[in-house]
């Protein structure tokens, strides 16, 4: 195993060397491991995931423009949303062996910390934004589209891929249930309205999006709801 104090060598399997290790350093961190260091300065790397989703999102969502122009905004946003699912993420995170490099607490690393899909994911977005503070956007989208440029190339692109009926298919599997969609807002002007969907199995709701159009948002709400539903050990 790596040693996990070796970032030189961490910077080499990304491909970027940092000016300042310090923020690489907080992007490795989980919550198990700030729990145990309660004094340790600049804290875990939840608040570097938000901004890393952000930064993946823009990335994504340029490159996806630029690749396949026939795209509409409906099926760009379900795209994406194929790329940088939680599942997608892990699998990159867990090619770069990035689990080598993380600092967990000692329950969650004797747990199998390390190999879990959530917690590689979101350290992959941590890391992506600590690339990017420092250095730059240009730095962190030639990251990216270097290594999520595999799945860009096999994601379902060709037509709208139909997540209702995926979604119906899983959750009748899974749950015996049949998911629900609900009409929760129209925003804007008649020439410009968005239309914001729920998506709800049984009593728990599983997504919200919103679209051009109420089609457009039901796909993008139903893909969500698939991802999330794919990452959970239901029977």
């Amino acid at each position: 195993m790596t040693d996990p104090n070796d970032l030189g060598a961490l910077e080499r399997v990304l491909g970027y060397a940092f000016a300042d290790r310090a923020t690489l350093e907080v992007a490795l961190r989980h919550t198990s491991w700030l729990n145990e260091h309660p004094g340790a300065s600049g804290g875990d790397n939840e608040r570097l995931e938000f901004l890393g989703d952000a930064v993946l999102d823009l990335v994504v969502g340029h490159r996806l423009m630029t690749r396949f122009p026939e795209l509409r905004e409906g099926e760009l946003s379900v795209t994406r949303a194929q790329v940088v699912s939680e599942a997608g993420l892990a699998e990159i995170a867990s090619a770069l062996g990035l689990g080598q490099w993380l600092r967990l607490g000692k329950g969650e690393d004797k747990s199998g910390g390390r190999t879990k899909r959530s917690i590689l994911a979101d350290a992959f977005e941590a890391v992506v934004a600590a690339v990017y503070l420092d250095g730059g956007y240009p730095a962190a989208a030639e990251m990216v589209e270097r290594l999520l440029a595999p799945r860009i190339e096999t994601v379902e692109h060709t037509g709208f891929y139909d997540f209702k009926t995926r979604l119906q298919e899983m959750a009748l599997a899974r749950l015996k249930l049949s998911p629900v969609y609900k009409v929760v807002a129209e925003l804007g002007p008649d020439h410009a309205k968005r239309f914001v969907v729920e998506v709800w199995i049984g009593d728990e709701l599983y997504a919200r999006a919103d679209g051009t159009s109420k089609k457009s948002a039901d796909q993008q709400a139903a893909a969500a709801a698939a991802f999330k539903l794919e990452g959970l050990n239901v029977g």
